[in-house]
């Protein structure tokens, strides 16, 4: 266990800075539910083993799938022979290549890049393209007999040339990993001002620093492989779905699309998802075979990937090649910065909230914090013979971060300059926000510097001396992030197939309990908590009357993105906020009227309703008479029941700088992460309490992308990290003590003043170490 440090200042008020207040956000008392550390109300079913994810479902009646993947990274599936495998006792189902591609549809990448030709993803494809590729399956009475009859299957390939790594495929003359191409080029775009502005303002500019960067392919690796179980009905003609997924109705909408069906025939829920962290915003090919057999067995099928399945064969995340230059004048102030950043999206553009996203994210963010004369990304995507890559916490925003802040610490060591004091020179400051960056996103509130100070004076205090053969450093990385992705409008100028507004339902039951209903999904985040929080505090029950119900398409409202993007609690709870309101209303209405007093002559505290003149009435009884339909004004409803959809003004930014102080041991090259200190601002906090888990959770992960982890494939393609054996994540021990930090500045766009949190832990920590890697040993390059 680590132990949680907080600053000597104590929590932080519920409010941020005076003057920074949003107008729907108001003051809460000492025993507010909003800012309270409750714990997480799904923790007694969990820790007591009573959870029930994907595997958890009964295999009474079940038949068990198993998935032929292409052992090659590039070539063409020759001959399919499954009579071997369909002649095994105990095997209800064999499908090749072709019957998979006559019974099904391609689904649509969503995120397109500028020039992309190829839109359609295959459910298969006799063109190989990368190792783990799904060819066929195969379904029986177990798990252990369909793997038997896959060692049965007669296939035959011929190989070709493999393209790895995003470096290959930019060669001229790079084997095409599709021959239809001119080249392995997907598109290309460039955000910012074009590069003849650019040239003309690093041509003037004192210095310049000019760096190339690589930033490899990570795995995932949630507790939870993917896994689904599929039932197809055909008595009622429905098929329902049990999926470990985070986008229930992405993963509805494209199997629909798939098997040609109706939307309404299909059902996907997502009970308990042990983890995701990007990789389950998308429904793979290997997940629609599934389905597919369910329809054409009319039975209940499972897959439940294994390990190396999952290392090796579900997408990956990051994978980049970057030249980066910043250019600043005689004084240190920036002036222009770009990066041309070549992503590396593999056999394919992966569909859902993935394919070219993260790059093109990456491009936006680029500048983050500071302030640029010219700022601009050219963002090439490629594709290699390797497993797409797609989504990843921190969505193109930790590689942006650790590009730009690589360039500012080098350009602090060539100008013999502090790094935080040359961060603070160019940093936007508070009277500079509202701000619109070059690349044009438009940053609401904050204090940039005021993050900045903090972490430095909290490191500085923390500081330990290095010796001669053991070096010690500390490196800083600041940060702007995305938070509350929306609006609308936003994703329609994009050309992004997402929709960004969320709907939240609150219901008073008759008995008095609340019941809400969202479209955002609990993948271990705790979001059914801070919206319990969020529901009890505007209708001023007790939370354990509260239920919180997601992950169900039937009767979750639609939500396309879900939970991703640091969106869940800014965009969700901000809806809940107008809903609660208007039902917290209506109630008092109500119980005015059986009371017979105008309604501001009754208050209401303690689940009860009460009259100046004495006359009392609970919570309940308001509840029971409501859904009798008495005495309910004209214009209202008779369910006690409300929905809001919010679709908000424009995106919340969450910011942060985080300090990490290391120790190389010259002797051994070993880096050690021996302290660590995060100040961040998300607007208001819900619950510090799950604020502080996701955050320590997502600096865990950074400092596996910065140390440890790395997917990594031989010359011909195959992978060789498909064990935790080769796929080192980081321990207990390689995650120090953490100091937290919070300032809290309410958002001004959301109700509540809600930003995001869930990305900004795992953003700034492979920027943090890679400087302190560097300010610990400078004379080593």
């Amino acid at each position: 266990m680590h132990r949680l440090q907080r600053d000597p200042r104590g929590d932080p008020p519920a409010l941020g800075r005076e003057g920074n207040r949003a107008m729907s956000t108001t003051d809460h008392s000492s025993d507010s539910l909003i800012g309270a550390r409750v714990p997480r109300v799904r923790d007694d079913r969990m820790v007591r083993g009573r959870g029930q994810y994907v595997d958890d479902i009964a295999d009474i009646g079940v038949l068990h799938a198993a998935i032929f993947r292409s052992p090659i990274a590039a070539g063409e599936v020759t001959a399919f022979d499954g009579a071997a495998a369909e002649a095994l006792d105990g095997v209800a189902l064999v499908l090749g290549p072709d019957q998979i591609a006559a019974l099904t549809d391609p689904v649509p990448s969503s995120w397109l890049l500028w020039g992309q030709q190829l839109i359609d993803v295959p459910i298969v494809d006799r063109s190989i393209r990368y190792v783990g590729q799904p060819i066929g399956i195969v379904v029986a009475s177990s798990r252990a007999v369909a793997e038997d009859a896959l060692e049965l299957l007669d296939v035959d390939f011929e190989d070709r040339p493999a393209v790895v790594g995003v470096e290959m495929a930019r060669i001229e003359g790079a084997p095409p990993v599709y021959p239809q191409l001119e080249s392995n080029q997907v598109g290309s775009f460039q955000f910012g001002p074009p590069r003849e502005v650019l040239e003309q303002v690093f041509a003037a500019s004192a210095h310049v620093i000019d760096r190339t960067f690589t930033i490899p392919r990570i795995s995932h690796s949630p507790l939870e492989p993917r896994g689904l179980v599929a039932e197809w009905l055909p008595t009622t003609l429905q098929l329902t779905v049990h999926s470990s997924t985070q986008v229930p109705h992405i993963v509805r909408r494209d199997v629909a699309r798939a098997l040609r069906l109706r939307q309404d025939r299909v059902r996907v829920v997502a009970n308990d998802v042990g983890g995701a962290f990007g990789q389950k915003t998308s429904l793979f090919p290997d997940e629609t075979m599934v389905c597919l057999a369910a329809t054409l067995l009319g039975r209940r099928v499972k897959w439940i990937e294994d390990r190396v399945e999952s290392l090796s064969s579900s997408y990956q995340g990051r994978g980049r090649v970057t030249r980066a230059r910043l250019g600043m004048d005689a004084d240190g102030r920036f002036t222009v910065i770009h990066a041309d950043i070549h992503g590396d999206v593999g056999a394919f553009t992966s569909t859902g909230t993935g394919g070219t996203g993260p790059f093109q994210v990456s491009g936006l963010m680029i500048e983050g914090p500071y302030k640029f004369d010219a700022g601009a990304s050219t963002v090439t995507a490629r594709y290699t013979n390797a497993v797409p890559t797609g989504a990843f916490r921190g969505y193109g925003m930790q590689e942006a971060t650790f590009i730009r802040e690589r360039l500012v610490d080098e350009a602090a060591r060539e100008l013999g300059l502090d790094p935080v004091e040359l961060r603070q020179r160019n940093m936007i400051t508070a009277d500079e926000l509202p701000h619109v960056t070059n690349t044009q996103l438009p940053y609401d509130n904050g204090d940039y510097p005021q993050v900045l100070a903090r972490a430095a004076a909290l490191a500085r205090a923390g500081a330990r001396p290095g010796t001669e053969r053991v070096r010690r450093g500390i490196g800083y990385s600041s940060m702007v992030e995305i938070t509350g992705f929306a609006p609308s409008a936003l994703l329609e100028m994009y050309n992004i197939h997402w929709s960004g507004w969320e709907s939240s339902t609150v219901r008073v039951n008759e008995d008095g309990t609340i019941t809400v209903h969202s479209g955002v999904t609990s993948v271990g985040q705790g979001i059914e908590t801070s919206l319990a929080q969020i529901a009890a505090e505007r209708l001023g029950v007790p939370l354990s009357w509260v239920h919180v119900q997601l992950g169900d398409t039937l009767t979750s409202g639609y939500s396309n993105m879900a939970s991703q993007a640091s969106r869940g609690l800014p965009l969700a709870g901000g809806a809940l906020w107008n809903a609660a309101e208007a039902l917290r209303e209506r109630m008092h209405a109500l119980a005015s009227a059986y009371l017979e007093a105008a309604p501001e002559e009754v208050q209401y505290a303690d689940g009860e309703f009460r009259a100046e003149t004495g006359a009392a009435i609970a919570w309940r009884e308001v509840a029971h008479r409501g859904w009798m339909g008495w005495r309910r004004r004209a214009e209202d409803p008779i369910r006690l029941e409300e929905t809001f959809e919010y679709d908000p003004a424009s995106i919340t930014f969450g910011y942060a700088t985080h300090a990490a102080q290391v120790a190389v041991d010259l002797d051994t090259g070993k880096v050690c992460v021996e302290d660590y200190w995060v100040v961040h601002d998300s607007g208001v906090v819900v619950n510090p309490l799950i604020g502080d888990g996701q955050t320590i959770g997502g600096v865990a992960m950074g400092i596996g992308s910065a140390l440890l982890e790395e997917a990594t494939f031989t010359a011909d393609g195959q992978p060789t990290a498909t064990t935790y054996l080769d796929y080192v994540l980081p321990l207990s021990e390689d995650v120090p003590d953490l100091v937290l930090d919070h300032i809290v500045t309410p958002s001004e766009l959301t109700p509540g003043g809600f930003k995001g949190l869930g990305e900004s832990g795992t953003i700034p920590p492979p920027a943090a170490i890679a400087n302190a890697i560097a300010a610990a040993v400078p004379d080593r390059r």
